[in-house]
């Protein structure tokens, strides 16, 4: 079991359990907005499903606080990974029980060739069809899915909980004080590339048809492009969840203390296990107060930590970082999508590609301008400023880098009286959602809407579509969705976005340090702990449902279904871009206040400070005077 007692082989493990947790995380705001059009979802809900692994994070993080080395820490790290790789399975469950995924207009092969959503009368069978539809979706086992993944985010919470702040004072413990940076730099770097994996995952797996498990390539016509295309989002939770499940079971043997790595270099078998032992009794006796004294004395030390001027501002300048990061993670992808008109697994590949690549870079820039230069606390805080200022700057063309809305007939182009005229004979109905293109470049909800009343089945296209085109002319549509024709103003787009993204990341470290610097030395470790305490409270926990509730605020077509309203099909383009980056950049600038607030303060605690020392000094001289000038006095009186 010599492995087991090397920190080096811990600070693998950890580093490899980070990354599957992480991996988890980032792989489930990839897919929101898949899993919103499987199942439904408003952007508010998906963003309530997005933060809500922060409740059990957040109520639990403060007996992480007092429990400390009096548990077996690794053992905890592994029974807590063990949870969150169930709780990735519990997420992937609803898949397994659902219905197969049902999109509005999709070929029916019963005894006959015709196409569901042309313009024709409506039949019995069609009824029938919507009838066991209806019932489907009111089903217990479908009434279920959201209440399911809500839970697997909170148990995904809790069995986090364990895993960084034990791991970290692991390590800090037993590492060489020499080394402990280092292993802490690997660890901290990983919970960067982690995420980032994930949405990399993500872009492959949405590739997959939601349903390939079950079905043959040859049962669903849906092309990746099209609207109501679905990706396997289930798939990445199994993988993630079966990798977290095999990187939790080393923690099930490493020991509750082991011999530090200078003991062990400089130290005989038997002088470094009374080193241990006597590491133990310290590690007991630093923690005798009991539970309840510990609840107790808590509020008066946060009271105590917040009074602290440049703690309070610098966390509230990274709570609203931390707030515009929430509001990237969990909808950029989303926004990528609707608004360029990219499918959802490109628009993972280029947030796990670039914008995630970005943060880090910029986080290992602040480090090192920090260790060149040895910033002062005052210098940290122009540093933050200045980079946050430069971010704000970049993030400012993004409002204008956006694209109209498509026109679609009857929604945004028209009225929708005219449209429906037109296809009044066909008996279409208001659920049916199959877009297609006319060929006058507006967009209908399906072929029958459109008024097509025959199918070219070699190319595909729709004829006689009494809507298209002029009055009285017989117009064609072709099955697919209509753009917006600007996907071109993508690139401009990501390369802002990521220079943003790399500048409001500077000051990430230099931020931490300004917080290590200005609190007394026994409260350290409470601060950090109020401090993330506050990051989930005020950032990761309200802001994804802020920015979903703001999002759903610009739909202007909600999906229908049963006569209940699903996931939105259509946004306001314009509203859309303007309220989502436009909550990105309140966040940034309320960064920039803080930050310069924080400065400000410094500056005027620096000149009182200096104004003390020249008095100080004044008086110090005015003694030394008075003093030599006594010296003769007492010569002559000495005479």
């Amino acid at each position: 079991m010599g492995l087991f007692n090397n920190i080096k082989f811990f600070v693998l493990c950890h580093g490899m359990l980070q990354l599957a947790q992480l991996l988890v995380s980032g792989y489930l705001k990839g897919s929101i907005s898949t899993i919103e059009r499987r199942y439904g979802l408003s952007s508010q809900k998906s963003g309530v499903l997005a933060s809500f692994n922060e409740v059990g994070n957040t109520v639990l993080i403060v007996f992480v606080s007092f429990f400390g080395s009096r548990v077996h820490r690794p053992r905890c790290i592994g029974i807590g990974a063990i949870l969150a790789s169930m709780a990735a399975f519990l997420i992937a469950l609803p898949h397994f029980f659902s219905e197969k995924y049902k999109y509005t207009d999709d070929v029916i092969s019963a005894n006959t060739e015709n196409v569901t959503g042309l313009c024709q009368a409506a039949s019995n069978h069609r009824a029938a069809s919507s009838n066991q539809t209806c019932s489907e979706v009111h089903s217990d086992a479908n009434n279920a899915v959201f209440p399911i993944l809500l839970l697997g985010q909170l148990l995904l919470g809790i069995g986090s909980v364990p895993i960084q702040p034990f791991g970290i004072s692991y390590i800090d413990d037993y590492a060489d004080k020499k080394n402990s940076p280092f292993y802490l730099g690997i660890l901290f770097a990983l919970t960067v590339i982690g995420p980032a994996l994930g949405y990399l995952l993500g872009s492959l797996l949405l590739r997959f048809y939601v349903d390939f498990n079950t079905m043959s390539p040859g049962e669903f016509k849906l092309e990746r492009t099209d609207p109501r295309w679905v990706g396997a989002w289930w798939l990445g939770f199994l993988l993630a969840g079966t990798l977290l499940f095999l990187t939790s079971l080393p923690y099930l043997f490493f020991p509750r203390s082991m011999i530090t790595e200078e003991s062990a270099a400089a130290t005989t078998e038997c002088e470094a296990e009374k080193i241990k032992e006597k590491k133990e009794v310290e590690s007991d006796s630093t923690h005798e107060l009991s539970l309840l004294q510990f609840l107790k004395k808590f509020p008066h030390i946060m009271l105590r930590t917040l009074r602290n001027p440049i703690y309070l501002l610098v966390v509230l300048a990274q709570v609203n970082l931390a707030a515009m990061v929430a509001g990237l993670a969990t909808f950029m992808p989303k926004y990528i999508e609707r608004q360029f008109s990219q499918t959802a697994a490109f628009s993972n590949m280029m947030i796990g590609g670039l914008s995630i690549p970005s943060a880090m870079l910029g986080i290992m820039a602040g480090g090192m301008i920090l260790r060149r230069l040895n910033l002062s606390v005052k210098a940290s805080a122009i540093l933050c400023s200045g980079a946050v200022l430069l971010a704000m700057f970049f993030a400012l063309p993004l409002l204008f880098l956006g694209c109209p809305t498509q026109n679609v007939a009857g929604v945004n182009y028209g009225t929708a009286a005219s449209y429906r005229n037109c296809s009044l004979s066909c008996s279409c109905s208001d659920e049916a959602f199959n877009p297609v293109c006319g060929s006058d470049g507006v967009e209908f909800l399906s072929p029958c809407h459109a008024g097509c009343k025959t199918r070219n089945e070699t190319s595909l296209n729709y004829t006689d579509c009494a809507c298209v085109g002029p009055e009285g002319s017989q117009g064609h549509a072709l099955p697919r969705s209509c753009g917006n024709g600007c996907s071109h103003l993508l690139i401009p787009f990501m390369v802002f976005s990521s220079l943003t993204c790399f500048l409001a990341s500077v000051s990430q470290t230099p931020s931490f340090m300004m917080i290590l610097r200005t609190v007394t030395p026994e409260d350290k470790s409470f601060a950090l702990g109020i401090q993330f305490m506050l990051f989930r409270v005020l950032a990761f926990l309200p802001a994804p449902v802020l920015y979903g509730s703001a999002i759903d605020t610009t739909c202007i077509q909600w999906g229908r279904k049963c006569n209940r309203n699903t996931s939105c099909r259509y946004y306001n383009m314009d509203y859309f871009k303007q309220r989502y980056l436009g909550l990105q950049t309140i966040f940034v600038f309320g960064g920039l206040v803080f930050f310069f607030l924080s400065f400000l303060v410094l500056k005027r605690t620096e000149s009182i400070g200096r104004k003390q020392s020249e008095k100080m000094k004044r008086v110090a001289a005015s003694e030394k005077q008075d003093t030599k000038d006594s010296k003769p006095l007492m010569m002559c009186n000495d005479a």
